[in-house]
């Protein structure tokens, strides 16, 4: 009985060495997200405009219809999203509107640090989506 005592302990020496530290000094050291993981959306821009042809194709996939789109014309009658938001408290970031869109004018970032203050923030406009 006392072997196994003495064995137990040292199992739960060894998950205390400071190589096996799980924990981690969040705001001074960052944690490495993975490739895979989804975070913050951005619109990807070209050289004069975002990359998106307001296809409608990201709003109708979303389960969580979060995403607004409104398009408009220019003068070269290109379509182009004239609104294009997200409400990110009701989106589950899910990464459908990125499979979803044909010209791969929207992807996810691994920003993770979203907390804010006021309601009104959560909204991204295409302009805050294309920094």
């Amino acid at each position: 009985m006392f072997k196994a005592l003495i064995q137990g302990l040292i199992i739960t020496a060894k998950h205390l060495a400071p190589s096996k530290l799980t924990t981690v000094q969040y705001p001074t050291v960052r944690l490495k997200v993975s490739d895979r993981f989804r975070g913050l959306h951005r619109l990807v821009p070209t050289q004069d405009r975002e990359k998106c042809v307001a296809c409608y194709l990201c709003p109708t996939v979303c389960p969580a219809k979060c995403i607004t789109v409104e398009a408009a014309e220019n003068e070269k009658g290109e379509k182009y999203p004239k609104v294009y938001q997200i409400d990110l408290l009701r989106c589950i970031f899910c990464g459908y509107c990125v499979e979803a869109c044909p010209v791969e004018a929207i992807e996810m970032t691994g920003a993770y640090e979203l907390a804010d203050y006021k309601r009104e923030d959560f909204a991204f406009t295409k302009e805050r989506l294309l920094k």
